[in-house]
């Protein structure tokens, strides 16, 4: 297989050219960290193999590039496959997609040796029971069916899209509303309060903006990672927070080391997942209790943030759980306020960086948030890089 590439983002790797098999032509929708995956690149060595029937031309284009793909080909998630010819075409999202196109080839080939037949018979039965014409219209069905399951998903997709980007809106109200009530108390000079509201009132825009392209835009492409002062953002957030724990006799203990390297990612996302974990850790923990705040360099390649509370603890069978969507926890949905999509959020904002989010909790005992962040690396403006393996 040849591969050859532009500036524009586009890779074309073909193989079987010339050898009289019928062509086939597919696009591949997917950023570097996906092109990594296990399921992208066995779907690539399928493609080279020369039993597959067809001559291959496969097109890789990375949506942060060609954003104008996911509207054109309506895609709903990436990594997406699309098949472009010969029609109809068809498209293949999200996992599993090499499992997908090997239950579709054999159809696919069918498809052609009928065709051909048309070209100079009249129409014959296959399997002894239906036409030519049955098989076509079977498929069409097929077709029909996933373009309808692929929209319907696009409209869950949307959806949760908007429900996380709304819920991020609360984050910087509430922080404003926070620093106005420390600066009527006398808690926070003038200065320090026109600050806050500035960078809050930045943040609303730029969720704004967010709310305006979630028609068309996929969640991933809306982050600008570049390299970022976690500690400050950290000690940033804990200042924004300071009404949540002033006055509670709460102990809060940080541990924000002075040599911490910089960190490959957004910073108003990073602010968003601090904000959330900090802001439950303080909510669930009772008065005279503990909460902790640790950025630790676990590896060369990783920076750790793992916020602490003694609260009620979250059960061994809830804990991976609480990361889905509109997910709340029966002792606390009584409590508390909210939609539970804050940590949902959480999650994507860590999977997107290329890390992952995890907690660690016994009942009654408290509980312990872990995520992982990339360690600046020189990225400059490249994608996202993906840990290959768990930090």
């Amino acid at each position: 297989m040849n591969a050859s590439s532009s500036a524009t983002g586009v890779q074309a790797e073909a193989h079987g050219h010339g050898s009289g098999r019928p062509a086939l032509r597919l696009l591949l929708v997917a950023a570097n960290h996906h092109l990594a995956s296990a399921d992208l690149r066995n779907l690539i060595q399928l493609l080279r193999n020369d039993d597959i029937g067809f001559a291959v031309t496969l097109e890789v284009a990375d949506p942060a590039r060609q954003p104008e793909l996911l509207e054109l080909h309506r895609l709903v998630a990436t990594p997406a496959l699309v098949k472009l010819a010969p029609q109809p075409r068809q498209v293949f999202a999200g996992n599993a997609i090499t499992q997908k196109l090997r239950s579709w080839l054999p159809r696919w080939q069918q498809q052609e040796v009928v065709s051909d037949l048309g070209m100079s018979l009249e129409p014959v039965d296959f399997d002894g029971s239906r036409s030519r014409r049955e098989l076509q219209l079977e498929d069409q069905m097929l077709v029909l069916r996933q373009e309808n399951e692929t929209l319907t998903e696009r409209l869950g997709v949307q959806e949760r899209l908007l429900r996380m980007v709304a819920h991020e809106l609360r984050t910087p109200l509430t922080a404003a509303k926070l620093a106005l009530q420390s600066h009527e108390l006398g808690q926070i000079d003038a200065l320090r309060f026109r600050d806050v509201l500035k960078r809050r009132l930045n943040d609303i825009e730029a969720l704004s903006q967010d709310l305006l392209e979630v028609g068309t835009t996929r969640w991933e492409a809306l982050f600008n990672p570049q390299r970022l002062n976690l500690g400050t953002v950290a000690a940033e957030t804990i200042l924004e927070l300071e009404k949540l724990w002033v006055g509670r006799e709460l102990r809060l203990i940080t541990d924000i080391p002075a040599d911490l390297p910089d960190v490959y990612a957004d910073g108003r996302r990073m602010r968003q997942v601090l904000l959330n974990l900090l802001e439950n850790a303080f909510k669930y923990t009772p008065d005279g209790g503990e909460v902790s705040l640790a950025l630790l360099h676990r590896t060369s390649q990783w920076v750790q943030v793992s916020v602490c509370d003694s609260g009620p603890g979250i059960p061994a069978t809830e804990q991976q759980r609480i990361f889905q969507d509109r997910v709340r926890l029966p002792q606390t949905s009584r409590t508390t306020s909210g939609y539970g999509v804050g940590l949902s959020v959480c999650r994507r904002i860590a999977e997107v960086h290329g890390g992952r989010i995890w907690v660690v909790s016994e009942p009654e005992e408290g509980a312990c948030f872990h995520v992982t962040v990339p360690v600046w690396n020189g990225q400059g403006q490249a994608s996202l890089t993906n840990g290959a393996s768990d930090p």
